[in-house]
């Protein structure tokens, strides 16, 4: 930061090498920057990150239990992130650690199940450099990195073998389909009209799902459009929320003085807003997918990668809230308003009391004057303050248009880009269907054409064919049931 002022070189991260063994198995550790809670400017970028992860851990110290920022932030990142984990560091600086622990187990009981890790790391150093397993024991280190093996790294690749079985499974079903159809048709011939009738009845279905008319593409159509519909109304809701209490704290104060905390304060509350928005986004994308999934076909249908809830880049064309002219008044300027006030109250009084005699300035006309000028003081501070309230309700409320703006624009883009990612995903399922139905159409019609001597080359040729695909479907690994968490796998 001391060698790049507010990002000025516009850097995204960095990437560091290290020699480690947890490191070969493929982890890798992302970094987000240290926020208080959600609602943080920097709480964009983070959400962003947690879109993308297989798991997450929040470092907390053990100065201080959990804060409602941090608890809130839990809750975003728990339902965007499937595996959660928090970790309680420094222990070795707060003998009160453990009663900091047995708190903070108890606060993220209310939010969900997820462990809680107490580590130190001076302690780890300590540990390594005198070889003591002791020392490393308490450190805390061998809990979390047993955590990071098997419930990270091992269900990062579950879910990859699951993918890949599912991808064998759905082509090895394919090829089977063509070649027992054909070597039904040779072995049995006189059931070769029913066998083509069944496939012409699965081929015509297969082309009924590849229709736009069918019933998961006009469930798709219709969920992005009541999705877009419901995001708008979503994210105007909370950037008028936020526009309404920023214009009752604009006009239960002087917003000039304390324009850089409003400012903040703004910022603030429009990343929650946003962040909000883009997770309960995220959620019904999902949850769309997996409907459009049901109405298509069977449970065996894979889901395609849907992420709506990247963040990052997303403020990049709002610009920041202007400047805000605290219209301080000088001393001179101050006299100026007081004289210049005093004076009709000086030369009117005055006038008065020359009618008995007394000379244009006397006691009398003084006093008024100060009366007066007091008065048209107080009325042009009044003046200046419904003048800078109003200003900054004008700066508030364009700020407001300008991000409901860009950012329902990239909601809407991003949206879109479901539908097109779900529609083609199963849209090339459909046509993978349909090209094996006809294939095993054509097949059948083949074998029942050809000759004696050629169905028996035929049917040994395919018989060997499908020995050599069971062989394959055996020896692929079962699939355990899919868990709660991996339902959202990356």
């Amino acid at each position: 930061e001391h060698g790049n002022p507010g990002n000025e070189r516009h850097l995204v991260g960095a990437e560091v090498l290290l020699p480690r063994e947890i490191l070969r198995g493929g982890l890798r550790l992302v970094d987000s920057p240290g926020i208080g809670g959600i609602d943080s400017s920097t709480a964009l970028s983070t959400l962003s990150a947690l879109s993308s992860a297989h798991a997450v851990l929040l470092v907390t110290d053990a100065s201080q239990e959990l804060t409602e920022p941090e608890m809130q932030l839990l809750r975003h990142a728990m339902r965007i992130s499937p595996n959660i984990a928090g970790v309680l560091a420094k222990t070795d600086l707060y003998p009160d650690w453990r009663e900091i622990e047995r708190i903070d187990r108890r606060h993220l009981r209310d939010v969900g199940e997820m462990p809680l890790f107490p580590v130190s790391s001076d302690l780890r150093l300590l540990a390594a450099s005198e070889q003591s397993r002791e020392l490393n024991t308490e450190s805390g280190f061998p809990s979390l990195v047993a955590h990071l093996r098997n419930d990270v790294l091992a269900r990062a690749e579950s879910i990859n073998v699951r993918s890949a079985v599912h991808d064998l499974t759905f082509v090895t079903e394919q090829m089977t389909v063509s070649i027992r159809s054909e070597l039904n048709a040779i072995l049995h011939p006189e059931d070769t009209p029913r066998l083509i009738a069944e496939l012409e009845h699965a081929k015509a279905r297969a082309e009924q799902f590849r229709s736009r008319t069918s019933k998961w593409q006009v469930a798709l159509s219709d969920g992005v459009a009541d999705l877009i519909s419901d995001m708008e109304h979503d994210l105007r809701d909370r950037l008028r929320r936020v526009q309404r209490e920023a214009e009752q704290a604009i006009d239960e104060g002087d917003p000039g003085p304390i324009w850089d905390q409003i400012s903040e304060w703004i910022d603030q509350r429009v990343a929650a807003a946003i962040s909000e928005t883009f997770v309960w986004t995220d959620e019904r994308s999902r949850w769309l997918t997996e409907e459009v999934a049901e109405l298509f076909v069977a449970d065996e249908i894979a889901l395609p990668q849907i992420e709506v809830g990247k963040t990052d880049g997303l403020l990049d064309p709002v610009e920041e809230l202007p400047s805000f002219n605290p219209d301080v008044l000088s001393a001179g300027e101050k006299i100026y308003i007081g004289v210049r006030g005093s004076y009709g109250g000086v030369l009117m009084v005055g006038l008065a009391t020359g009618l008995i005699g007394l000379s244009l300035i006397n006691p009398i006309s003084l006093l008024a004057g100060v009366l007066v000028g007091r008065r048209a003081y107080k009325e042009d501070m009044n003046s200046r303050l419904m003048r800078r309230r109003f200003e900054a309700k004008n700066i508030v409320r364009r700020y407001i248009e300008e991000v409901t703006f860009q950012v329902s624009k990239e909601l809407k883009d991003r949206l879109r880009r479901v539908q097109r990612t779900a529609r083609d995903h199963f849209g090339s399922i459909a046509d993978e269907l349909h090209r094996s139905l006809s294939e095993a159409v054509l097949a059948a019609k083949q074998a029942a054409g050809s000759y004696t001597e050629e169905r028996e080359k035929r049917a040994q040729l395919l018989q060997a064919q499908v020995r050599q695909i069971e062989h394959l479907r055996v020896n692929l690994p079962a699939l355990a049931p899919v868990r709660p968490q991996e339902v959202v796998g990356r």
